[in-house]
Order: C-alpha cells, then sequence, then structure tokens
C-alpha cells in the first residue's frame, strides 16, 4: 500500500537540488535544494547577503550553477538560457524594475508575449496577414492581463509615467504573458505601502488561484508568512529552514540568522 502510495504522490512542478555557485572566491550558494509543487505559493527569505537572488537567477536561467541539479515539470530545466527556460514555462521580475520605459504599457506586455508567438522574420518584414492576426490577438492578449492586474486604464500611457507601484503591476502582467507555469517575484513588494501590499497579495493570490505556482523573495516577513505555503530560509548560501509558516519563522536557527536582526 505504501510504495502504491508513494508512486501517485504528484512530480513536483519544480526541484532544484544541490545547488552550488561560486563567483571567484566567493561562495554565493551551498547545496541548496528546494521543492515547489504545482499551485502553491512559496516563500524564499533570509537577510541581505544570504544567496536568494543568486538562487533565482540559478533557477531563471541567468546563472548555471556550478554545483546540483534543476528539474522542472519532471524535465532537465536549461539552465545557463534564460530565453528557454521562458519559452518552458518560468517568468520572472526583478528587484530592479526593468522595463522599457519609453515604450507604452500595452506594448510592454505585447513584448512578452512574443515568446509564444509563431511568426518568423520574414512574417515580420513582409507583414503578411497571418502576421498581422497574430500581432492583433497578441494586443487583445496584452490589453486583457493589463485588465487583470488593474491598470488597464493606462493602457497607452509611457510606461516610465506610471507610479512605483503601478510599475510593478505591470512587470507582473508582462511575465503572466508568456503564459508561464511558476512566476518567480523577486522583492515585488519592496517600496510599496500597506494598502498597495495588501492589494498586491491578492493579486498574488488570484494568480496561484487561476493556476500559476509562484516562487517570491521578499523582505517583509509578515507579508510572505500570510500568503505563502511553504518558505525556505537562506542563510550565508545555505538553506537553514525550510516548511509551513508557523513552523520556520519560530525555527531558533531563523530567529538567530534572519529575525534576530530586526527583519520583521
Amino acid at each position: 500500500m505504501g510504495r502504491e502510495q508513494e508512486a501517485e504522490k504528484p512530480v513536483p512542478l519544480l526541484e532544484a537540488h544541490g545547488i552550488g555557485k561560486r563567483f571567484g572566491g566567493l561562495r554565493a550558494l551551498h547545496e541548496v535544494s528546494l521543492t515547489l509543487d504545482a499551485g502553491s505559493i512559496t516563500g524564499l527569505i533570509g537577510p541581505n547577503g544570504a544567496g536568494k537572488t543568486t538562487f533565482f537567477n540559478v533557477l531563471t536561467g541567468i546563472y548555471p550553477p556550478d554545483a546540483g541539479t534543476v528539474r522542472f515539470a519532471g524535465s532537465a530545466l536549461p539552465v545557463g538560457e534564460p530565453h528557454r527556460v521562458a519559452k518552458t514555462g518560468i517568468a520572472r521580475t526583478f528587484q530592479n524594475i526593468r522595463l522599457f520605459p519609453n515604450m507604452t504599457v500595452l506594448e510592454n506586455v505585447m513584448v512578452g508575449r512574443h515568446v509564444r508567438t509563431r511568426a518568423g522574420v520574414l512574417g515580420a518584414l513582409f507583414q503578411t496577414r497571418a502576421t498581422r492576426e497574430e500581432e492583433q490577438a497578441i494586443a487583445h492578449a496584452a490589453q486583457g492581463l493589463l485588465d487583470y492586474v488593474g491598470i488597464a486604464a493606462h493602457a497607452h500611457r509611457v510606461a516610465g509615467t506610471l507610479s512605483y507601484g503601478d510599475q510593478r503591476r505591470l512587470e507582473i502582467a508582462r511575465a503572466l504573458a508568456t503564459e508561464p507555469r511558476l512566476l518567480a517575484l523577486d522583492e515585488p513588494a519592496a517600496g510599496m505601502n500597506a494598502a498597495e501590499r495588501g492589494a498586491l497579495g491578492g493579486l498574488v493570490r488570484r494568480i496561484r488561484e487561476d493556476g500559476t505556482a509562484v516562487l517570491l523573495i521578499e523582505h517583509d516577513v509578515k507579508w510572505v508568512a500570510s500568503l505563502c505555503d511553504r518558505i525556505t530560509v537562506l542563510d550565508y548560501g545555505e538553506r537553514i529552514a525550510e516548511g509551513e509558516p508557523r513552523h520556520v519563522l519560530n525555527d531558533p536557527a531563523v530567529v538567530a540568522a534572519y529575525l534576530g536582526q530586526g527583519a520583521a
């Protein structure tokens, strides 16, 4: 019976095992592992310099790991190749907002959508009927995503003129345009007030409810705990705790390494 139950256990959406990363003589990550299930919200926390963003960058293909493996939906992830990772089904935002500030809000989302398009160079050059129809469909989908994140009224504004909070929402809309199975958010609530964080939390929950798993880095521990099913804690490039928020936040190692520094 036990073996049958084990065989029926669903494959995790994301499995990172034994990840190591060095930058010259600096050890940024050492044997870091993380498992994330479909339909979940998982938090990654830790003090400044703990290795959170480096780990994010490995998972999203920006850095190749020096050790360890990453599997996504049961298959090896093409680490070190961000464009292939995006096509696989992982999208991300960045700690420092990376929009095209001189393009419109709608155009920014359309750029994200192009990872799923079929038109080639010749179609774009000669503006074939199929290419024009696909571009119209992209614009329609992008407008729908702007409505989804709550900034549809700003579709034709220049992205750089948006408020900070709306720029964060635009980044999320652009990431969602790639149709990800996993959305990775790097400090999405940074710089937001309590009301903005509350609204963003509602959006994150909605994204999960609509079928996209979420992995997030965030310094606001209480906000993370209110959202996440599980939390992983890093310190000095190593995982020191992992589990449900109420257990992790009471872990003595976490209190000493993170909460004890006034991060809460």
